[in-house]
């Protein structure tokens, strides 16, 4: 069996779980969608089901998975709808639904629900991208509760630019959606992985009935390029391993690998593993990459590809054939291989495929 693998640690994720909730003292929907970040929607939430809140996925399928799965906790819907059909759905599952346009508050009016639903009234603060513009928000809360359709409303927002610690951008959008929700009442959330991990001066006022919405920081990545104290508290969730699967020794001068990105400066020991992009690992990383063989610290030679890679093992002696390598993990941590490789952890967790999963700690 080709040994590329990636071990997930469930202790981990109910750690980065728990530290989300300590940082925040509020209660913290764990975000699931695109599979958990490529980390198993399904085991992660059902490692997570007796503490979690609640749980947070892009769609009604990523939420129907969860719900066949066995998940019965709250589940919300953060891009809500697509389609007015999709209400029925969301009614037999008792979903939660974030309301983000127009369209959909009037589809909601129209609907023949026979129980009113929670829904997640989302402004535009700033991002840009979905949300109702602050000048129609309250007359939307306000429409939302004379339609008899709504049990209970959450206020809602999203930063653009949490992740830049020097940005005053957070402050901006805080202050637009504080403006624009005075007299109307309900719990709110807005803080996403970065703003909960540095941002905790903004939210001295949050109330424990709020909520907040831990994504990347549940897998145990940062979500800043620079070091921040509480992101370093995180516990890596993905071991993504292979093997060294072949070794050649190379004299100074010779060309490694696909449009001899890497020549060879000294004799050089190069050993091949079977990781390439075809699994996720980012074909963009350069060489020196930082790769751990059997526990050491080495680097990646040469471009990626398909379905192999090449590392230095010049200065590794007792590495060889069979030696386990760690591409990211607990020892190279997924955001400094994103780093170099031009990519955030969000995307290179993203892109895992063709790679079996492994638990434990579940």
């Amino acid at each position: 069996m080709r040994p590329a693998r990636a071990l997930i640690d469930l202790q981990a994720l109910r750690h980065n779980y728990r530290l989300a909730r300590e940082l925040s003292g509020a209660r913290a929907l764990a975000v699931v969608k695109a599979d958990a970040y490529g980390h198993g929607a399904v085991r992660c939430a059902q490692a997570l089901q007796d503490e979690a809140d609640g749980f947070a996925v892009a769609c009604i399928e990523e939420a129907l998975q969860l719900r066949e799965a066995g998940i019965r906790g709250p589940i919300l819907l953060l891009e809500g709808f697509f389609e007015a059909d999709e209400l029925a759905l969301i009614e037999r599952h008792e979903l939660w639904c974030v309301v983000h346009s127009l369209w959909q508050l009037e589809v909601i009016e129209r609907s023949a629900l026979s129980k009113p639903l929670c829904v997640w009234l989302k402004m535009d603060s700033g991002m840009h991208r979905v949300g109702l513009h602050p000048a129609d928000y309250k007359a939307a809360y306000q429409r939302l509760q004379a339609s008899g359709k709504v049990a209970k409303i959450v206020l809602m927002s999203h930063f653009a630019r949490a992740d830049e610690l020097d940005c005053p951008r957070s402050q901006e959008q805080l202050a637009v959606f504080q403006l624009a929700r005075q007299g109307l009442v309900g719990e709110v959330s807005l803080r996403n992985s970065p703003a909960v991990l540095g941002w905790p001066r903004l939210f001295q006022n949050q109330q424990p009935s709020d909520w907040v919405r831990p994504g990347i920081m549940l897998y145990g990545a940062t979500p800043f390029e620079q070091q921040q104290a509480a992101a370093a508290r995180l516990l890596p969730v993905m071991c993504l391993e292979s093997k060294i699967i072949s070794v050649r020794e190379l004299p100074a001068g010779e060309p490694v690998g696909y449009v001899a990105r890497f020549v060879s400066e000294r004799p050089t020991r190069v050993g091949v593993v079977a990781m390439g992009y075809a699994d996720g690992y980012p074909r963009h990383a350069p060489t020196g990459t930082p790769v751990a063989v059997d526990g050491q610290l080495t680097r990646l030679i040469g471009r990626v590809s398909m379905d192999m890679l090449t590392l230095d093992l010049s200065d590794l002696s007792q590495a060889g054939l069979g030696s386990r390598v760690e591409l990211w993990g607990k020892q190279v941590l997924a955001s400094d291989v994103a780093l170099q490789a031009g990519s955030i952890p969000y995307q290179i967790f993203c892109n895992l495929r063709r790679v079996p999963l492994l638990y434990n700690g579940s």
